[in-house]
């Protein structure tokens, strides 16, 4: 007959089964193994390339699956968002050809509670795709110039928080996911300033957040077990920054050409 510490530490075990299975949701991890064969990648990032090109697109915001839909929370379409701009691309045999370089924040693979900032281009971007799908905002030319500056100039850098958790509330600078620095980048360029307290303030006045939905028990739970889950930054329902919510965002104040779902 097992002990009561052994059930315990099953009771345990399966609690964080539940709990890691509803966060992967958010992971952003640069991907190392693939789940398609790498023609087929390769084929669907270069029909996304191909749209975006057609739309005269020169920066936009663009959105992958990483996880299977019935482990993504009611309202989270994506898992990973960036920032994809028309640049000159060099490839590995040195040859220089023009493309959209993908600006991601990725969470470490070694420790997921930091993230780095890293360029990767339109086949790596999918690599680790659960399902080819991409989401796409092309914001106004306007605005497509303003982000194309702030990551020109470096802009970027400074407004990248390297503490990491796949729920950070976009009303403070406590934590950050992929898709809260993609929002700070589009915020930094709407209001030309990367200071850091006054973007807050102006994200809390105009933009409304993704509500996650998922138990506070849960979320408890996941905190306690596994790095890159904190509810730290929130007070309240917890809510945090997803694709669905910035398209919504540049939609109500003039600021979208156009929001699709490129399958």
């Amino acid at each position: 007959m097992p002990t009561r510490r052994e059930v315990m530490k099953k009771l345990i075990t399966c609690l964080l089964l539940i709990t890691t299975a509803t966060f992967t949701y958010a992971g952003s991890n640069q991907a190392t193994e693939a789940k398609f064969k790498p023609e087929q990648i390769a084929t669907f990032a270069k029909n996304v390339e191909k749209y975006a090109a057609k739309q005269g697109a020169r920066a936009f915001i663009i959105a992958r699956v990483g996880q299977p839909k019935s482990d993504l929370p009611k309202g989270i379409n994506f898992t990973h968002t960036a920032i994809a701009v028309y640049s000159e691309i060099t490839l590995g045999d040195g040859k220089k050809v023009n493309g959209y370089a993908r600006h991601n924040l990725y969470q470490d693979a070694k420790d997921s509670g930091k993230s780095s900032l890293i360029t990767d281009y339109p086949v790596d971007f999918f690599w680790g795709a659960h399902e080819l799908k991409a989401g796409i905002i092309i914001p106004t030319p306007a605005l497509q110039q303003k982000i194309i500056e702030v990551i020109a100039s470096g802009q970027n850098k400074a407004l990248h928080n390297p503490k990491y958790s796949i729920i950070s509330n976009p009303f403070n600078n406590k934590y950050q996911n992929c898709t809260e620095h993609t929002l700070n980048i589009i915020n930094a360029a709407i209001y030309q300033t990367t200071d850091m307290k006054q973007l807050k303030a102006n994200t809390k006045a105009y933009f409304e957040p993704q509500r996650v939905h998922v138990s506070r028990f849960k979320l408890g739970l996941g905190s306690l077990f596994a790095d890159g889950v904190t509810t730290k930054d929130h007070k309240g329902k917890v809510r945090t920054t997803s694709f669905g919510s910035i398209g919504r965002y540049l939609q109500k104040y003039d600021l979208l050409k156009e929001t699709k779902v490129f399958i």
